[in-house]
């Protein structure tokens, strides 16, 4: 299994550089956990989910603390087959996933976002899950919209993806848990993500 996100931050300030600094000074405390790469494009994380989406979570939460609007946009994938096999992204619910009915799934979804932490930073998310290969994917989706809509977390639904709102912990938490317990569980998923905070148009 070969887990990981490319990542790019996206500061609306003329202190860019130091929003940047700053977000990406969050991830040292993951530095044993994942491989982390960062050019002038995007930062790669490659690693179990666990340490992964939090990793994202503080490198944009640290960012979204500056009074300045920010986004960030975050391709994830699991499992692609032109990837090479990691042994740090090993993850056990990734090993027994497809094997739970999708209610037993929607519920554990749910009780992960309940015990999320709360990190007082207000963030809006967007995103689109993929599941790829043959069978039935649209089960899957259908089963993670439902979970989405009961999360505590759903904004609306849009054309081609679902908006969340609200604090980073929880909003963060939901969308691991659609990466993880959605799509089968050594098949390949992926999500295409953006967050934003502190946007101009909300006030």
């Amino acid at each position: 299994m070969y887990v990981g996100a490319q990542v790019s931050l996206y500061p609306m300030t003329s202190d860019f550089v130091e929003v940047i600094t700053r977000g990406l000074d969050a991830l040292t405390p993951y530095k044993d956990d994942l491989r982390i790469e960062t050019d002038d494009m995007s930062t790669l994380m490659v690693g179990a989910p666990e340490p992964l989406l939090d990793a994202i979570r503080d490198l944009f939460a640290a960012a979204a603390k500056w009074p300045e609007h920010v986004t960030m946009h975050v391709t994830l994938s699991r499992g692609c087959p032109g990837e090479p096999d990691d042994p740090s992204c090993h993850y056990e619910e990734l090993d027994r996933s497809d094997e739970a009915p999708l209610a037993t799934r929607q519920a554990l979804a749910a009780e992960a976002v309940g015990k999320a932490p709360v990190l007082g930073v207000e963030v809006d998310l967007q995103f689109s899950l993929y599941v790829m290969g043959e069978g039935d994917h649209m089960d899957e989706i259908w089963g993670c919209i439902e979970f989405l809509k009961s999360s505590g977390t759903f904004h609306k639904a849009k054309n081609f993806c679902t908006r969340l709102r609200g604090d980073a912990g929880p909003v963060f938490e939901t969308l691991r848990q659609a990466f993880i317990r959605f799509g089968p569980g050594e098949g390949h998923v992926t999500i295409d993500m953006t967050t934003s905070a502190n946007s101009p148009s909300l006030g």
